[in-house]
């Protein structure tokens, strides 16, 4: 189950999802399938969060090194 589009989309269907638990509107059919779906989301939106965490760490120092040039 692969989560496509970028950050905003991902967090919108996810927070689309959360609402309706909170109105009631899902079947208990629906149940599992929408929590899968907002699994596979929060574990998509982790590993982007990671990945921009690793880059950011990794240009910090590049960073600092131009502006120590300046």
């Amino acid at each position: 189950m692969s989560v496509s589009g970028d950050w905003n989309e991902a967090a919108s269907e996810l927070n689309a999802i959360v609402a309706s638990f909170d109105v009631g509107e899902v079947s208990v059919d629906e149940l599992f399938a929408k929590l899968e779906r907002a699994t596979a989301i929060i574990e998509s939106l982790e590993a982007r969060l990671e990945a921009t965490k690793a880059r950011v760490e990794e240009l910090a120092p590049r960073i600092a090194r131009v502006a120590d040039e300046e």
